[in-house]
C-alpha cells in the first residue's frame, strides 16, 4: 500500500458515486488513523478484526489498515445470517469489529459482541467517536505511533468459507499468500495503473480481494464499486459512464447478459432458430452480437475474468465466437485463489489453462481408463491451514507442502486443467460460493419429526429431500382421522405446508446462498453404504451427469 501512495499520490484508488471517493494519497492518510486508534484501543500485532460490509471505498482502508499494523482481518460476507457471523466472530476470537452501518443495524440486537465496533461507512464508533477526531486531538501520540513491522510470513487474513455452527473452516492466508498470488496474475494479464475497474463481487471473497483490490491497488488502478447487485439495469448505465477495462465476473453475470440480452435477438422466429443452428452461421452471428456488446460494456474492456463456477458451455462458445477478451481461471480461498488460468489471447474452449508460474500441480490416484485424477498443487500462494483445526488441515495439506484440491480433473500434453467434478459434497453456488449439504442438513435434522435428510442440487438449486418419523407424523396428526372428510388427502396437505416451514425456518438459519428452492418428503430412509452413509449419488443422478461434461471455477 504504502509504495502505491507514494507512486500515484491524488489519483482516485477506490469510488462509490461522486461523493464518495478515495484518492491513494487518502487511502494511506485514512489508513494510518484506522490503525493508530486500532492501536489506542488495545489492539496489537496478530489480534483478529473483523470485517464485514458492502463494497465501498472504506472496506478496503479497512483492509490495508489492519494489514499495515500487523493485526489479522477475518473478512465476512454480509449475507452471513446473524448466527453464522456469531460463529465466526467467537472461533476466530475477534476483538473489533469494523462494519458497515447498514449490517450492523441488522445484527447489532443479536450478536451480543463485547469489542470494539467501528461503523465502516463514516469510521466512527459504535457509541459516535470519530477516529479522525481522536486521531486529531491526539496528534503528537499519532505522529511518534510506529506500527509493527510486517512480515511476508505473518498471517493476514483469515477467511471462513462457511459460518454455520460446528462446521466453520478459517482459511489462514499469509501476506505472501497473497501477494505474490496477486503478482502472478500480472503473467496472465499485464495489470497497468490506466486500468479501470467496474467491481461486482464481494470483496470478502478471496477472488474479487485478491484480484480485484490487493492487485489493483498495487498496480494503482481506479476501483468503482457500486451500490445495488449487478443486474443489468444497474451495470448498463455504468458501462456508458465508467468504461471499464477490467472486470472480473462470475458466470452468472454473462450467462444472463447473453440468455437475456443477446440469444433472443438472435433466435425470435422459428426462421432465425433454424439459421442459429447452423454452426458457420452461428459463428456469423455471435461475431456481430459480440461487438455489440463489448460496445454497450464501454468499449475499452481488456480483461474479463471469468470464475467461481463452470461458465455454461453454449455461453463460452458466443464469447470466443465474439473474440470477447475473456479468460476462465481456476483456484481455492485455499490457495489465496488463483492457481490456473491463461491469457485472454490463448484461452482454450472449456479448459482453465496451465498452472500460473511458480506453481507445481499433478494429478493423483489416477483413472487410467478415463485419466482422471484428484488435483493437487504446491506453491508460494497455497495456505498456512486451517485456524484451530489440524485434523483438517492434515486432510488436505501434506508435510511438504501439497494441497489436496478435492477436485477431479484431466490434464492434456501442455499442462492445461480440465476439470470434470467433485471429489467432495460441496456444491458450488451459482455466484462462486462454497455451499457445504452436510451443515444445511445438521440444521433440518434437528427440526421435528425429522430422522435424516439429503441436501443437493437441482438444475442449479439447492433442494432437500427429508425422510420424516411415521410414527410421530401419524401421532401428530391423529386428529385426522375422525375430524377430516378424506384423512389422506388431508394429511398430505398438512404434511406440505409443514415442509414449506421447514423450509422457511432452514432459510432463515443459514446465507442467502446456502438457502433452499424446495423441500420434498422422502417416504423411506435412504440407502446407504456399508458405513452407514447415505448414497448421494442416487438422489440427484443429473447433476452427476452434468458433472462430466462441466468444470468448476475459482471458488
Amino acid at each position: 500500500m504504502e509504495n502505491s501512495v507514494s507512486l500515484y499520490g491524488d489519483k482516485v484508488a477506490y469510488t462509490l458515486s461522486s461523493s464518495n471517493t478515495v484518492t491513494y494519497k487518502m487511502l494511506g492518510e485514512k489508513a494510518a488513523n484506522l490503525r493508530f486508534f486500532l492501536a489506542s484501543h488495545g489492539i496489537e500485532q496478530f489480534d483478529k478484526v473483523a470485517l464485514i460490509g458492502e463494497n465501498r471505498p472504506n472496506w478496503g482502508v479497512s483492509y490495508f489498515g489492519i494489514a499495515s499494523m500487523g493485526a489479522v482481518i477475518v473478512p465476512i460476507l454480509v449475507d452471513f445470517s446473524p448466527k453464522e457471523i456469531v460463529t465466526v466472530l467467537e472461533h476466530s476470537e475477534a476483538k473489533a469489529l469494523i462494519v458497515s452501518e447498514k449490517v450492523y443495524n441488522k445484527i447489532q440486537s443479536q450478536i451480543n459482541f463485547e469489542g470494539l465496533v467501528i461503523i465502516m461507512n463514516d469510521f466512527k464508533t459504535s457509541d459516535g467517536i470519530s477516529i479522525d477526531d481522536y486521531c486529531n486531538q491526539n496528534i503528537d501520540a499519532f505522529k511518534s505511533y510506529i506500527p509493527n513491522r510486517v512480515k511476508e510470513s505473518d498471517l493476514c487474513c483469515i477467511i471462513y468459507t462457511s459460518g454455520t455452527t460446528g462446521r466453520s473452516k478459517g482459511v489462514m492466508l499469509t501476506n505472501d499468500n497473497i501477494i505474490w498470488d496477486a503478482q502472478m496474475c500480472t503473467t496472465l494479464y499485464a495489470v497497468s495503473s490506466s486500468e479501470v475497474y467496474l467491481s461486482v463481487l464481494p470483496l470478502a471473497h478471496t477472488y474479487e480481494c485478491t484480484l480485484g483490490l490487493v492487485l489493483g491497488t498495487m498496480q494503482g488502478g481506479t476501483t468503482h464499486y457500486i451500490e445495488k447487485p449487478p443486474t443489468a439495469n444497474v451495470l448498463m448505465p455504468l458501462f456508458k459512464t465508467i468504461r471499464p477495462t477490467m472486470m472480473l465476473t462470475v458466470p452468472l453475470i454473462i450467462e444472463k447478459m447473453f440468455k437475456v440480452g443477446v440469444k433472443p435477438k438472435l433466435t425470435k422466429t422459428a426462421f432465425t432458430r433454424f439459421l442459429y443452428g447452423i454452426r458457420p452461421i452461428q459463428y456469423m452471428l455471435h461475431r456481430a452480437a459480440g461487438k455489440k456488446l463489448y460496445n454497450i460494456m464501454g468499449g475499452h474492456l481488456r480483461f474479463f475474468g471469468i470464475g467461481g463456477a463452470a461458465v455454461a458451455p453454449e455461453v463460452e462458445r458466443f464469447l470466443r465466437d465474439a473474440k470477447f477478451p475473456y479468460s476462465c481461471g481456476y483456484g481455492l480461498t485455499e490457495t489465496a485463489p488463483m492457481l490456473f488460468g491463461s491469457p485472454v489471447e490463448k484461452s482454450i474452449y472449456r479448459s482453465n489453462g496451465p498452472a500460473m508460474a511458480g506453481i507445481e500441480s499433478k494429478l493423483i490416484n489416477v483413472n487410467p481408463t478415463t485419466g482422471e485424477g484428484e488435483v493437487v498443487v504446491r506453491g508460494r500462494n497455497v495456505m498456512l491451514g486451517y485456524y484451530k483445526d489440524p485434523e483438517k488441515t492434515a486432510e488436505v495439506l501434506s508435510p511438504d507442502g501439497w494441497f489436496r484440491t478435492g477436485d477431479l480433473a484431466v490434464l492434456d500434453k501442455k499442462g492445461n486443467v480440465y476439470l470434470k467434478g467433485r471429489s467432495k459434497n460441496m456444491i458450488l453456488g451459482a455466484s462462486g460460493e462454497n455451499i457445504y449439504p452436510e451443515e444445511i442438513e445438521a440444521i433440518i435434522n434437528e427440526m421435528d419429526g425429522v430422522v435424516e435428510s439429503v441436501v443437493y442440487e437441482q438444475k442449479g438449486k439447492l433442494v432437500a429431500k427429508v425422510y420424516m418419523n411415521p410414527e410421530e407424523f401419524s401421532k401428530r396428526y391423529q386428529e385426522l382421522k375422525t375430524t377430516a372428510l378424506n384423512y389422506q388427502e388431508e394429511l398430505m396437505k398438512r404434511m406440505e405446508q409443514y415442509m414449506k416451514e421447514l423450509k422457511d425456518k432452514v432459510n432463515q438459519s443459514v446465507a442467502k446462498h446456502s438457502q433452499l428452492a424446495d423441500v420434498q418428503l422422502h417416504d423411506q430412509p435412504f440407502d446407504k453404504t456399508a458405513t452407514m452413509k447415505i448414497k448421494r449419488f442416487l438422489l440427484n443422478k443429473d447433476k452427476a451427469a452434468d458433472e462430466k461434461t462441466e468444470s468448476p471455477d475459482v471458488k
